[in-house]
């Protein structure tokens, strides 16, 4: 199975790939940084919220007519007074209301004031709201009423009918008492009563209290409004349901409190403007600052919380249109942004409508220790700071100022400095991680360059051919340069010897082996005894085999100088196949030699030398020969195709040693079990018959029929 190489430069930029751990540092020390800052912020904020606070010590005046003295605070009997972003249009369709309506509240049994009857839902009840705008307080009273019943035309009486009235604490603390009972649906104005506690008698038109009463398909609708300089801080509201026109007997009485007594007055908080005032100078402080009451009504406020993004951060915009920016624009920050949040340019703002505040840095401040507070805005989108400082007046906590900024500012900055950081990260790895590949490229370059030499130095048959160019470099890959050139040079010089050892041996030993044999011919020219004439004859036969193995030693040199020196020409294969078959029938009597030729011209023809082509199939035939019994088939089959032919010599036998198929090929290599004492095999003639066939451009391999009955030597030439 191919397994998958790991190269040096893919080693290398997987070892580069550690430069991110680079990024990786910078993005936790600026989150670290960030931490800090956000800390700053939230010290900062303590800071602030204890400055406004210091201003509004020991000045009970601006709490004295804001009912923030009370103990407790009664949900619908001591009201809030909205403050209302624009004038209301006294229709009577509430049109102006409806950004108010989750600040609206429903009033029904459990305000009941005066009843005669058990109390039906269906014939009273109303939902009320009173808001402040500029120097006057509006009221708003939605009444599901099953019969309205308005005041006669002919009428003196302001009580038979069905009517709002409305007590309150005039800015003199005096109690005042006032009804608003219309002759019918329109403009309506109030009376105001007369001083006596049990007496509904009107004193004279109150025309500061205006409004319009407008009839609806479940009841009526009053809105009015009257200037804030009429009262100080207690009022009541109540409306009084009258159903039978006939007796005018009033059945319910349900309102905030009960406006016939002094004491059971609620309040109603209106923003200070007084407050306000000193809070005005802190709209450019980047922050949104409350004050609330120890009830945790709010008092007055200052600035935005979409606008109060803590740290002011600058943009430069020198290079706006700079190729520079384009890139940072369209290429980068859309890369960046995917792990950064950009801060949100709006969010949901849960607190735009408080008149109340409500949270542990509020609670831990009203019990008299600055707290701050962090939280999430209700879409996740923002992270708001809260600090809150505690107001006192004698020693007591009347109050709290709350100072609310979120983090956009930090998150801005957070993100420009690691957009910078990010280019100089990006720079970094890639540059560093270009310069590795570079590196590495040019290391593996000048390893496969040596790795090509050294395989081009040597060929196919372990010879040296070529030789390795030493490298100049200082390196370690140019001190291994320098140490192959040396080891081939020791090589080439040892196969050089050893190549030119078979040709010296064989001319250092033909002298003493021709003097033996021409006196061994001279000692047999003699007449000897028959036991001295075996000995002689013994010697002979040894001078012959050593003869003829110096031969065969020889006989590889000479055939590789003789193909260097050949000059090739075309023959005819066929004619060169059929006439040694010829002779190998005279030679080998003993062997039957058949010449397959079907599907084969008679002319296909090679390019070499036809001498050369003989010899190798001589090589063959021996060893064919030599495996095969006596009365042998040695069979010769001609193949040709498009391109090349094929030429098989099969022989019944002996089989090949199992894996020794591709070394018999090789030099000195035999698998003779046994030798003739006749003849000398150096193991040659395979590897002869393998040059000869390379220098025809062809190729030769040996293997078992599939019968396992013999083997069969495969040779095929391109044409």
């Amino acid at each position: 199975m191919h397994r998958f190489r790991f190269g040096i430069r893919f080693k290398l930029v997987v070892f580069s790939s550690f430069l991110f751990a680079i990024p990786w540092l910078g993005y936790q020390y600026v989150w670290e940084l960030e931490t800090y800052l956000r800390i700053g912020q939230e010290q900062t904020m303590v800071g602030t919220a204890r400055a406004v606070a210091t201003a509004l010590h020991e000045r009970p005046a601006l709490f004295d007519s804001q009912s923030a003295f009370l103990s407790d605070v009664k949900p619908g009997t001591d009201l809030y007074a909205y403050k209302i972003a624009y004038p209301i249009q006294l229709d009577g369709k509430l049109d102006d209301w409806q950004d108010y309506q989750p600040l609206m509240l429903n009033y029904g049994e459990s305000y009941l004031i005066d009843q005669v009857q058990d109390y039906d839902p269906q014939s009273l009840h109303f939902t009320h709201m009173v808001g402040q705008f500029d120097h006057y307080l509006y009221a708003m009273f939605k009444v599901v009423d099953d019969k309205v019943v308005f005041r006669p035309n002919n009428s003196l009486r302001i009580d038979r009918n069905d009517h709002l009235q409305i007590a309150m604490t005039d800015e003199n603390g005096h109690f005042q008492r006032y009804i608003v009972a219309p002759y019918k649906a329109g403009w309506v104005n109030a009376y105001l009563l007369k001083n006596e506690i049990e007496s509904l008698q009107p004193d004279k038109p109150e025309t500061r209290i205006q409004g319009q009463w407008r009839n609806t398909a479940e009841g009526y609708v009053i809105e009015l409004r009257f200037p804030l300089s009429m009262m100080s801080s207690k009022i009541a509201f109540a409306i009084v349901d009258v159903d039978d026109p006939i007796n005018r007997q009033v059945e319910y009485t349900i309102g905030t409190a009960n406006p016939s007594q002094e004491d059971s007055l609620g309040t109603v908080l209106v923003p200070s403007p007084e407050i306000e005032n000193i809070l005005k100078g802190l709209q450019y402080s980047n922050a949104r600052v409350w004050v609330i009451d120890k009830h945790r009504r709010v008092l007055a406020r200052s600035g935005q919380i979409q606008r109060s993004s803590g740290v002011q951060s600058t943009t430069n915009d020198a290079s706006a249109q700079s190729w520079w920016h384009y890139i940072e624009k369209e290429w980068l920050f859309p890369l960046y942004y995917q792990i950064l949040t950009k801060p949100p340019a709006d969010f949901v703002d849960d607190l735009q409508d408080a008149y109340a505040l409500k949270g542990q840095d509020i609670s831990q401040a009203l019990l008299g220790t600055p707290s701050t507070l962090w939280r999430i805005s209700p879409d996740n989108k923002a992270v708001i700071l809260s600090a809150a400082h505690p107001i006192y007046i004698d020693k007591n906590v009347m109050g709290a100022v709350v100072v609310e900024q979120t983090t956009n500012g930090i998150r801005t900055l957070r993100n420009k400095a690691l957009e910078q950081q990010f280019h100089f990260f990006l720079a970094v790895i890639v540059l560093g991680t270009l310069a590795l590949f570079l590196l590495a490229s040019r290391i593996s370059w000048r390893i496969r360059k040596l790795r090509n030499e050294t395989e081009e130095a040597i060929d196919s048959h372990g010879k040296i051919v070529g030789q390795i160019l030493p490298s100049k470099a200082n390196d370690e890959i140019g001190d291994l340069s320098r140490t192959f050139n040396s080891v081939l040079a020791k090589l080439g010089q040892y196969n050089a010897y050893l190549e030119n050892m078979a040709s010296r041996l064989s001319h250092e030993l033909r002298t003493p082996v021709a003097i033996v044999n021409s006196s061994l011919e001279n000692l047999s020219s003699e007449n000897h005894s028959a036991e001295s004439q075996q000995y002689i004859t013994r010697a002979k036969e040894g001078i012959a085999r050593l003869s003829k193995i110096l031969t065969n030693m020889s006989e590889a040199t000479r055939l590789e100088q003789a193909i260097q020196n050949n000059d090739r020409e075309i023959f005819n294969v066929v004619e060169v196949l059929q006439g040694c078959v010829q002779g190998y029938k005279l030679v080998y009597p003993q062997r039957e030699f058949i010449l397959e030729n079907k599907n084969t011209s008679d002319q296909i023809t090679l390019s070499g030398a036809p001498e050369l082509f003989a010899q190798m199939l001589d090589k063959i035939i021996a060893n064919a020969v030599d495996f095969s019994a006596d009365k042998g088939v040695i069979n010769f089959k001609l193949q040709q195709t498009e391109r090349t032919f094929n030429l098989q010599i099969s022989n019944s036998g002996g089989l090949l040693p199992d894996k020794m198929q591709h070394q018999l090929f090789d030099s000195m290599v035999s698998v003779r079990q046994s030798q003739s004492s006749e003849q000398a095999h150096l193991g040659l003639g395979l590897f002869i018959a393998k040059i000869i066939a390379q220098y025809h451009q062809g190729d030769i391999s040996i293997s078992n029929l599939k019968d396992q009955s013999g083997v069969v030597v495969t040779l095929s030439f391109a044409l």
